[in-house]
């Protein structure tokens, strides 16, 4: 199927030759984010007990290495200059853009899998499983998506960069939407009560919020979801 939606055209983009410090330091919380959520029970248990001390401990870890990794330049966003200026360019794909992307991923897509298996169960049995739900799939989810990186079969961790101008869209679309998503549905679990009717209310709206912003993914009206038409400088 043709896409119709809106595009982006890489010579009217401003190239910048340099990342300034704060565009690099501004990137530096999101890559936090990314590995501090690595451990999806260690995070469960955040959101279910409160910040212990487990979680201090693999925020100081976090910290440390993703600020070492700054330092180096070795996180996407954080480079001294940008990477990639040409999208449809053959170029290598770094292996610490691969390695911050994959983990990415996992943060997105299996955060999202895991609440969404959860609300359903929920909805159908009138029961909450999300610990027993963390403790035995989040791992095996979580190393499938590992495995789909090594591949280079996820997008934005390819071996190559080539396709940069459509994969970016996939990747910051899903970002909208489990971002989104996963905020509205703090707000119900905080807000309604814990019964079966309100399950069924918080699955609803948890799908729909996810299937509104596919949808606006898809027509490229949220921001860096449009495709970039190839062959022209421009930066990531």
């Amino acid at each position: 199927m043709r896409y119709s939606g809106k595009l982006e055209y890489a010579h009217e983009r401003k190239i910048r030759e340099r990342n300034t410090p704060r565009y690099r330091l501004a990137h530096w919380p999101l890559w936090i984010t990314v590995f501090f959520l690595a451990p999806g029970p260690l995070t469960f248990s955040l959101f279910a007990h409160g910040f212990g001390w487990a979680n201090a401990t693999w925020l100081a870890l976090v910290l440390l290495g993703t600020g070492i990794a700054g330092w180096r330049a070795q996180l996407p966003g954080v480079e001294l200059r940008p990477y990639i200026l040409r999208f449809d360019e053959d170029k290598p794909n770094p292996l610490y853009r691969r390695v911050c992307y994959t983990f990415a991923w996992n943060a997105t897509v299996n955060f999202a899998l895991m609440n969404l298996t959860g609300l359903l169960i929920a909805a159908v049995t009138g029961h909450w499983y999300m610990s027993q739900i963390y403790q035995y799939a989040y791992f095996p989810v979580c190393a499938i998506i590992l495995l789909l990186g090594i591949a280079g079969l996820l997008p934005r961790v390819g071996h190559s960069t080539k396709g940069e101008g459509t994969e970016r869209r996939y990747f910051y679309g899903t970002v909208w939407a489990v971002t989104i998503a996963q905020t509205v549905l703090l707000i119900l679990w905080q807000t309604l009560p814990k019964t079966q009717s309100a399950s069924i209310v918080k699955l609803v709206v948890f799908a729909a919020v996810l299937l509104f912003m596919g949808i606006a993914t898809y027509q490229g009206k949220l921001p860096r979801t449009r495709p970039i038409v190839a062959g022209e400088l421009m930066v990531d």
